[in-house]
């Protein structure tokens, strides 16, 4: 009999819990001990009738208490597969969005990969291009050490050649500068003497040095070296010879001769290099019965020049 009491208020209990959980489950407010204890008095209220033992009330309290315990754990289950529920979607979600972003990163990856490959072939061609500036650089290194070299010689030669400028402009300045260009006369024609006499030509063209002097004729070397001398004469008068010498000091050089035809206008002309000492003289002689002829068209003339000291 005991056993059919416990028997029917586990069912009791069992059946109460399903129809708790049918509703929307069991919350710890729902479920209280008054509630409980009603419905196990009307059993234990049947059982008195039935003569059931105390040890049967301590078992049916034992059965309420697990019951309860069942149902609060049932209504913790439930609560926490909601939650699990709820996290599965959000992880699903979530899940879903990281293969998006995964699929989109596989593409950038896919994207960088492409860019690294052209970075590879642009960074391999930019070695070879500075391979290539190097070897151009070395060239142009050693092109440049080698102007520099011959810059240093240039430099060294110009310095030298600066030095024997200025040497030279040393002695140009010391140098004495001679030279003379006359012309004879403006007064036409000279002569004939009777006698052979010395050509002055008085009419002054340059006369660098002043070493010609009209009023002698004669030219005087200033220094010792090499002279350059040349003359012309012309004579005007038809049917007749014309004679002029260049002296050296006393020593006739030059003899020059030429007769005139019958339209007259006679030219006498020559030139000589002489080496002269510090002193000499060098002056033109009008033999005597001769004549020459001058004027503002200077058709006789006396030149010298200093080529070179000694």
């Amino acid at each position: 009999m005991r056993r059919a009491a416990a028997f029917l208020v586990l069912l009791l209990c069992l059946y109460w819990t399903r129809a708790q959980g049918e509703s929307g489950g069991v919350t710890g407010n729902d479920i209280t001990q008054t509630e409980v204890q009603s419905e196990i008095l009307g059993v234990i209220a049947t059982s008195d009738q039935t003569n059931i033992t105390p040890d049967i009330w301590a078992e049916l309290k034992e059965l309420r208490d697990m019951a309860i315990k069942h149902s609060v754990e049932l209504w913790k289950l439930e609560q926490e597969n909601t939650a699990i529920q709820a996290r599965l979607t959000a992880s699903e979600s979530n899940n879903a969005v990281l293969e998006w972003k995964m699929n989109a990163s596989d593409k950038e990856v896919e994207e960088l990969k492409r860019e690294n490959t052209v970075l590879m072939a642009r960074m391999k061609t930019s070695e070879n291009v500075m391979e290539e500036l190097k070897k151009e650089n070395t060239d142009l290194q050693s092109r440049v050490t080698a102007f520099e070299d011959k810059s240093t010689v240039l430099e060294v030669r110009m310095n030298a050649s600066e030095t024997e400028v200025e040497e030279l402009k040393r002695q140009n300045a010391d140098r004495p500068k001679v030279a003379f260009s006359f012309g004879l006369t403006d007064d036409g024609q000279v002569g004939p003497f009777s006698t052979d006499i010395t050509l002055k030509f008085s009419k002054v063209f340059t006369n660098f040095g002043q070493a010609y002097s009209p009023t002698t004729g004669h030219f005087t070397a200033p220094v010792r070296g090499v002279y350059y001398f040349s003359f012309t004469t012309v004579d005007n008068r038809k049917s007749v010879q014309s004679v002029v010498t260049l002296y050296h000091n006393d020593k006739r050089v030059l003899w020059n001769q030429n007769s005139n035809d019958e339209h007259g206008w006679n030219r006498v002309s020559n030139s000589l290099v002489l080496q002269l000492e510090k002193g000499d003289e060098v002056y033109m002689v009008l033999h005597g019965g001769y004549t020459v002829y001058d004027n503002s068209g200077n058709h006789s003339t006396f030149n010298g020049i200093l080529l070179f000291p000694l």
